[in-house]
């Protein structure tokens, strides 16, 4: 996990989020932008960047538990279509 100091560098728009990091790692990292929120201390400017970089977190988030639901869908979808094709038999 980065360090909390790096996460404003980040933030502040020296690293943009890759599509490649997992949904794992920007959970972890949104949780700790959100613990750094909501512990207060930093400036103004620390505060914008580290809730920029978590909206980006939270976007990243977002793309994979869609791409999870739509998996899902089609898995369902398809196990619905194959026991109707054995009930017509």
């Amino acid at each position: 996990m980065a360090k909390t100091d790096d996460v404003v560098d980040v933030a502040a728009g020296a690293t943009p989020v890759e599509s490649t990091l997992g949904y794992e790692q920007a959970r972890d990292e949104l949780i700790e932008v959100v613990r750094r929120l909501e512990a207060g201390g930093t400036t103004l400017e620390e505060s914008l960047a580290l809730w920029e970089r978590g909206e980006e977190l939270a976007k990243v988030c977002r793309r994979w538990l869609d791409g999870a639901r739509a998996r899902l869908d089609a898995a369902l979808a398809e196990g619905l279509e194959e026991e109707t094709e054995r009930e017509a038999e």
